[in-house]
């Protein structure tokens, strides 16, 4: 059954493929989402995770990137991957890591590309930022530091990466926990067009699609993401230091280049490279998820994200949906902590 949980402390897959699956029948069976009651958030974080809890960061090669990533717990603990989305960063989970290293995690929350200190190897890499390039970089990472499996969170971008990984290598995944459930896209989705309202929602999109929105975007990316952050979640009160600490990752030299690219070849107005034509083409058939999986969604989320009932057929295992509420929006690991924390320990456990 749904759970409907109270705050204790975006989003690609265009409506249109969420159509797609609702026109399959995707729609939620309320008693097959199975439920085990969901066990009470902690009272409270540790103290450490009041405020920037990172030290100094760690840095790995892994495939074309220098990874840059925090982490925490022992180094012996069962591990979690954190995956962050556009435009934010790793510090959506500074309350959320300590509180799984307490727990006994190994916590591991590496930057994308084109965010913080993560950096290409080669100048002549294309900054490709196709989905299929962002789940590799997962997989690239996990093997770089040789880890076989973990379990998975993620929202925005960093849950689309999740959840290819849980679709394309679910022996790599041992449970996933994804904000907005189901995000896996393609190309050709995204051709199809929405609703006035819905495409009104994704005005950004269609801004970086011209060359005025990626040189605006360049000029104006601190104050543009500030005002994702509003729009995302307009009950979030948070203040200029937490928005400063995040928006410092947006300084990378190629967050412009993979942002607008990002957006770009969702519209097919961008072509990415052939060596992950094959993983794309899968992603188009709407791969099944069948690894233990929570999904979650915040009550006032402003940020374009697909309905719980239009994508719970494509969880194939043990699956839950819980409903944050109490104005909890886009970026629900950082506006709801406890409940995010919590739910990777239960998905970890079903």
């Amino acid at each position: 059954m749904l759970k409907k949980m109270k705050r204790s402390g975006s989003t690609f897959l265009g409506a249109a493929v969420v159509a797609i699956l609702a026109a399959q029948g995707g729609t939620l069976n309320i008693a097959h989402a199975q439920s085990a009651q969901p066990q009470s958030a902690q009272a409270a974080m540790p103290a450490s995770a009041s405020r920037d809890p990172w030290g100094p960061l760690k840095h790995i090669h892994a495939g074309v990137l220098d990874v840059a990533y925090a982490e925490m717990g022992p180094a012996d603990g069962p591990v979690v991957i954190l995956l962050h989305g556009w435009p934010y960063d790793i510090h959506s989970y500074q309350d959320v890591a300590p509180a799984l290293a307490a727990k006994g995690y190994r916590v591991l929350v590496p930057y994308a590309r084109g965010y913080g200190e993560t950096r290409f190897l080669s100048d002549s890499t294309m900054r490709n930022a196709e989905p299929a390039a962002l789940a590799e970089d997962v997989i690239a990472f996990m093997d770089a530091l040789h880890i076989k499996r973990a379990v998975f969170g993620g929202f925005d971008w960093g849950a689309r990466s999740a959840d290819i990984v849980a679709a394309l290598w679910p022996e790599r995944v041992k449970a996933l926990v994804s904000v907005s459930g189901y995000l896996i896209g393609s190309q050709d989705s995204g051709k199809n067009p929405l609703p006035p309202k819905a495409e009104y929602q994704w005005w950004y999109q269609y801004y970086f699609t011209t060359e005025r929105g990626r040189v605006g975007y360049e000029k104006n990316h601190h104050d543009f993401a500030k005002l994702i952050w509003q729009l995302a979640s307009p009950k979030w009160n948070f203040d200029d230091t937490t928005y400063e600490r995040s928006a410092a990752a947006f300084e990378n030299p190629d967050h412009v280049a993979i942002t607008i690219h990002n957006y770009r070849w969702r519209l097919d107005l961008a072509n990415g490279e052939a060596k992950y034509a094959s993983i794309e083409k899968r992603l188009a058939q709407a791969p099944k998820i069948s690894v233990p999986t929570i999904t979650m969604e915040g009550d006032a989320n402003g940020a374009p994200h697909p309905q719980p009932e239009a994508y719970a057929k494509q969880f194939t295992g043990k699956y839950q949906f819980r409903l944050i509420t109490g104005g909890i929006g886009h970026n629900l690991p950082e506006e709801a902590p406890q409940a995010f924390t919590q739910a990777v320990i239960d998905a970890d456990h079903l």
